[in-house]
């Protein structure tokens, strides 16, 4: 079994940054990708970055390209979302996912992911 817990989430104005944070505990953090997705209000949730096991490989949606930045520390057992240039559609539950498949590659797709965190609240006011 393996814990996320995500933090970092609080009002901002638009154009702000924010760093979120997710730390791990309960496996080898080190094998595994890892993602963050979010949930606007009254909308579907949907991904927003991704990274591979290594931190080598990062993939992002369109919509945050160029803004977010996607990151890992293994000794530390932590993946970041560095979000700059906030906008107010950028307000959403965010949530970490780690995969469940060791050495696995950037996934997009939330079955591709086995456990999730609670989800912190980012909100960008105008």
């Amino acid at each position: 079994q393996v814990q996320l817990v995500d933090s970092g989430g609080r009002l901002v104005q638009a154009g702000g940054s924010l760093r979120l944070s997710c730390a791990a505990s309960g496996r080898t953090f080190s094998r595994y990708a890892m993602g963050w997705f979010r949930q606007p209000p009254g909308k579907e949730r949907e991904f927003v970055a991704a990274i591979n096991w290594s931190g080598s490989n990062t993939y992002y949606a369109d919509s945050v390209k160029g803004r977010f930045t996607i990151s890992r520390d293994n000794a530390e057992n932590t993946v970041y979302l560095q979000m700059n240039s906030l906008k107010p559609e950028d307000t959403a539950v965010y949530y970490c996912a780690a995969r469940g498949r060791e050495w696995g590659g950037v996934a997009t797709r939330e079955p591709d992911y086995d456990y999730w965190g609670q989800g912190t609240q980012v909100t960008v006011s105008s």
